[in-house]
């Protein structure tokens, strides 16, 4: 059974706690409080200056580990915080010194949501190895091995500990002997621990005693059990599996735990006190931590939702606690949350159609974008997501069980499956990337950050550099101006504008590319969709009833869709790609561009055959339903 002890951070501290040596029954702890825990509560939005002020309380715990990068917070860190994901991590490394820093990677597609080739994982480990990282928790979503071997080698040659991960669900095609099975293969990939990662808190406590005495009757190694609070089961379900020989479990601290986090650290530890499995962490300590981020999280609640709490309906639909949250933030983005239960009824249907996958990161996304856009249209599979038509092609590996062939004739017509390891189709990316860069990366971590999240990269690089990299608010802003008010109403993004005693409601829906200084941001106005070119928002807001009828704000290039040839979306998103070129002739049914929405590309289609004619769009416009993008002309027939 290996032992832990000698593994060293990056400052070179060798202090850290061992884990699973023989004759001991002491329970090791995870803290997922600067990770999971505001991942699955407060959509992945806590600032690296609100972990900051805790670090050095944490150091001083004794954790096992603290997962503190990976899963979305790389995404958001980018996406809504505006912060350098990298730069958080060394940060962090700096100022907690004597406690393992974990991370969670989804093996192939890192911390992404897309396969990356083999280059590009190797490259990531290594830096996320050198810059702080010492535990690599390492998943594949369909638990297909085949996309965790490279991931998994590259974090042994950078001398951190490898988690390899069994992602738990249940369904008709998954037993309890198949995952220790599975265990013994990774086992004999090198793993330090092996962690069940019960994203969806599915593990009820009978089951996680059989399948750890299960995984213990196969393998030597720690095992590491991961679960959500999602059903209220999870606290049982570790002590059940602690008895049964887990050694390390996940939890988070008080003020940022249960629901759809995990369960609550110091219950655990108090659980366990004067017992074999005594962790011997210092509640005292604890209880001012507790005390720290009660305070951090209400600056946060905007980010949190009603579906957040216990609920057993996790057991029926299996959504996992950060997909939980985020579904329900971008369900609001769409104006469409009270369609959350429609959502929940779709997605095990969609689920058993694409072969029962685990829900877990990248194929919850997969999974529940598209059982979202089947409830949105109205129609099943009517929209397929760029990533949908992947895993039916089987870019995203083997699913476990039989898709039904419906739906993937849906999704990729009379196309064949692939068969073979999805990255073995992938050229090596990074000295292209670099390239296309042409000096916009400042390091290697920049061209990392660009292969993961292209357009989001470009739009963080263009931040930095004019110093405008300013996060979303916390709270809805207050703003004034001469001669009118403008007080917040629903979101950061709408307002009431009276002026003179006249009211106008106006909302801000979207911003293209800036040109010449200024940014085209898109706006309605009393629900009517303006553009204007500004320097920044505040520019929007009028100072009299005049100017609103005689500023700079023009009608929208991007008329309301009419003709039989104008190309719309069918949900709000942002142009990721454009396939085709004005003149091209394109038959109907063709992709012509794509939009991301709910971090999952859609592919927009011509309507009709015909020739392109305008192309009203560019890469990274934010594009809304009904508005036209595109417009298509048939060809006049031949005389």
């Amino acid at each position: 059974m290996p032992d832990t002890k000698n593994k060293k951070s990056k400052n070179g501290d060798a202090k850290k706690p061992a884990a699973g040596q023989t004759g001991s029954k002491k329970t090791w702890i995870t803290d997922t409080v600067l990770r999971d825990s505001h991942q699955s509560l407060l959509a992945t939005r806590m600032r690296t200056s609100d972990m900051i002020p805790a670090a050095k309380m944490l150091d001083k715990v004794g954790y096992w580990s603290l997962e503190v990068w990976g899963g979305a917070t790389f995404d958001a860190c980018l996406r809504f915080l505006k912060e350098d994901p990298w730069e958080r991590l060394k940060l962090l490394r700096k100022i907690i010194p004597n406690t393992r820093l974990q991370m969670l990677l989804r093996g192939q597609n890192l911390v992404g949501y897309r396969h990356y080739p083999d280059d590009v994982v190797k490259k990531f480990v290594e830096r996320a190895a050198k810059n702080g990282v010492d535990v690599f928790r390492i998943f594949d979503a369909l638990n297909d091995i085949r996309n965790i071997e490279v991931s998994i080698k590259a974090a042994k040659d950078a001398k951190a500990l490898v988690e390899a991960t069994i992602c738990y669900t249940t369904s008709p095609v998954h037993t309890h002997e198949g995952f220790a099975d599975m265990a013994l293969k990774l086992q004999a990939l090198g793993a330090d621990t092996i962690c069940v990662k019960d994203m969806a808190g599915l593990l009820t406590p009978w089951a996680a005693h059989d399948l750890v005495t299960k995984l213990k009757q196969k393998i030597n190694l720690p095992i590491h059990i991961h679960s959500h609070d999602s059903s209220g089961l999870a606290s049982m379900s570790y002590l059940k599996a602690i008895e049964a020989g887990a050694q390390i479990v996940d939890t988070a601290i008080s003020s940022l735990a249960s629901g759809t986090s995990q369960p609550p650290t110091e219950s655990i530890v108090a659980a366990l006190k004067d017992t074999p499995y005594d962790t011997g962490l210092d509640l005292a300590l604890l209880s001012d931590i507790a005390d720290y981020f009660r305070d951090v999280r209400k600056k946060y609640v905007k980010f949190e939702s009603e579906h957040t709490a216990i609920n057993t309906k996790t057991l029926v639909v299996q959504v996992p606690g950060g997909m939980l949250s985020n579904l329900a933030h971008q369900l609001k983005e769409q104006n469409a949350l009270d369609r959350m239960n429609d959502v929940f009824k779709e997605i095990p249907l969609v689920r058993k159609d694409m072969g029962y996958p685990p829900l877990v990161t990248p194929t919850s996304q997969v999974v529940g974008t598209q059982a979202t856009l089947n409830v949105l249209m109205g129609d099943r599979y009517k929209v397929i997501t760029s990533e949908t038509r992947n895993y039916f092609k089987g870019l995203y590996g083997r699913p476990p069980g039989h898709v039904d062939e419906g739906a993937r004739k849906k999704a990729i017509g009379d196309d064949r499956p692939i068969t073979c390891r999805p990255a073995d189709l992938l050229e090596p990316e990074l000295d292209r990337l670099s390239r296309d860069l042409d000096g916009k990366a400042k390091s290697i971590e920049d061209i990392l950050t660009y292969a993961l999240f292209p357009i989001v990269a470009l739009e963080f690089f263009e931040q930095r550099e004019n110093g405008k990299l300013t996060p979303e608010p916390l709270e809805p802003a207050i703003e004034s101006a001469p001669g009118g008010t403008v007080v917040p109403h629903l979101a950061p993004s709408e307002f009431i504008v009276t002026v003179h005693g006249e009211s106008y409601k106006i909302k801000v829906a979207g911003a293209g590319h800036r040109v010449e200084g200024k940014r085209p941001f898109f706006i309605t106005i009393d629900n009517r969709l303006e553009e204007v070119m500004i320097e920044s928002l505040t520019e929007v807001i009028p100072t009299t009833a005049g100017e609103i009828e005689r500023s700079s704000i023009t009608q929208s290039y991007r008329r309301k869709a009419k003709k039989e040839g104008d190309v719309t979306t069918p949900i709000p998103g942002k142009v990721t790609s454009i396939k085709i070129t004005v003149g091209a002739k394109v038959s109907e049914g063709d992709t012509v561009l794509t939009v991301e929405a709910m971090k999952m590309e859609n592919e927009v289609h011509t309507p009709i055959s015909g020739v392109v004619k305008k192309i009203l769009v560019k890469i990274g416009d934010t594009v809304n339903p009904d508005e036209t993008l595109m417009e298509i002309e048939k060809e006049n027939p031949p005389s």
